[in-house]
């Protein structure tokens, strides 16, 4: 099935999303202006591995890192050479997310730091996860979890995934809480995931309806919230968060030409063009043959070569009229010239040079 013919499909479903029902809620659409995650960061030592951790000599950081560890424990190294294989110096990241309370467990990611080959099978020792700020939110360990495998022999080898990544599960626990006062605030600020001046509107008025006089549109990103009829914002919050709303779009192209894959909004307009398709294409294929002497003749075994051309002078191609297109009658004159993805994008870049593609193209 080509492309364009999945695309053919998106009016259908879009037509068939425009009741209320279908329609995305509120929550979807916004979010709570500082109500957001926070970025944590942290430096720690893994061990248990089986020889497959950091070369102390080539990563001195591990060695003073597993010192220092060693030092914290009691146990002085002073004047005794490391060399132990075991120990890998990763870098611990993680998400922490709004309203986390301390006591909560949260997911963190770990990656190697020195030339460690292999993180499976170890355990991350308690490192602490600071934010931006400096200040400690969390402390992370425990065993990590690797999702790639490295099997070899003698002559071949197989990687599947990264083992110089891991993942431990709940392994961070929080420790320090992001404050923040919802029941206090006067008003809260919805910003829209994708700013638009139509969406905004329709936001403001669905929560008009609710409640009167609750919400107004700042900007297109921005639609401040206050409380009404004795709600707390956080209440009243929860009462519109599940209201749908009928979201806006502009007409936008996205275009990756390196996958070749093409993306059309429901909303793409072409003015009335006419679009031909066609191109030369030469296939050259060898397959030589090997030619034998007769039994008992004075000859050789030679091989001679055999050449398979073919020419398509694109005699085929038509000259297809598109005129105010919607994106379906689009895709089915299109699919009608037999284009391919890669096609599609060569003629949607030139229909838009001509002035008659009513979108934006981006280009990834």
């Amino acid at each position: 099935m080509r492309f364009a013919s999945l695309l053919a499909s998106a009016p259908v479903l879009a037509g068939a999303a425009t009741g209320c029902d279908a329609a995305p809620r509120i929550k979807d659409i916004v979010s709570v202006e500082n109500v957001r995650a926070n970025q944590l960061v942290g430096y720690g030592l893994v061990v248990g591995l089986a020889g497959t951790g950091d070369r102390l000599r080539n990563s001195p950081f591990t060695q003073e890192s597993l010192a220092a560890m060693l030092e914290r424990m009691g146990v002085s190294t002073k004047g005794i050479p490391l060399g132990s294989q075991n120990v890998a110096a990763v870098s611990i990241t993680a998400t922490l997310p709004p309203f986390a309370r301390a006591g909560s467990t949260i997911d963190v990611q770990v990656s190697a730091l020195g030339d460690a080959s292999s993180l499976q099978g170890g355990t991350l020792l308690a490192a602490v996860l600071r934010g931006l700020d400096g200040e400690t939110y969390a402390v992370a360990q425990g065993q990590v979890a690797v999702s790639g495998f490295k099997a070899q022999g003698a002559a071949a080898k197989v990687n599947r995934g990264v083992l110089t990544s891991a993942r431990i599960a709940g392994g961070a626990i929080v420790e320090r809480e992001v404050p923040f006062a919802l029941r206090s605030a006067t008003s809260l600020k919805l910003a829209l995931r994708n700013p638009d001046f139509t969406t905004a509107q329709r936001v403001a008025a669905v929560i008009e309806r609710r409640f009167p006089g609750a919400a107004r549109v700042l900007d297109p990103a921005t639609i401040e919230l206050q409380g009404r009829g004795g709600f707390a914002l956080v209440d009243l919050y929860s009462e519109i968060e599940t209201l749908p709303v009928e979201v806006d779009q502009p007409a936008r192209i996205i275009v990756n030409e390196a996958a070749g894959t093409v993306v059309l909004t429901a909303d793409v307009r072409i003015s009335p063009v006419a679009v031909a398709h066609g191109g030369l294409t030469i296939s050259v294929a060898e397959a030589p043959i090997a030619s034998q002497p007769n039994p008992l003749a004075n000859g050789e075994t030679v091989v001679l070569p055999r050449s398979s051309v073919q020419v398509d002078d694109g005699a085929g191609a038509s000259l297809a009229m598109v005129e105010g297109a919607t994106l379906r009658q689009l895709v089915s004159a299109l699919n009608a010239l037999g284009v391919s993805p890669r096609d599609l994008i060569t003629i949607l870049q030139a229909v838009k040079s001509a002035g008659a593609l009513q979108a934006e193209i981006e280009v990834q």
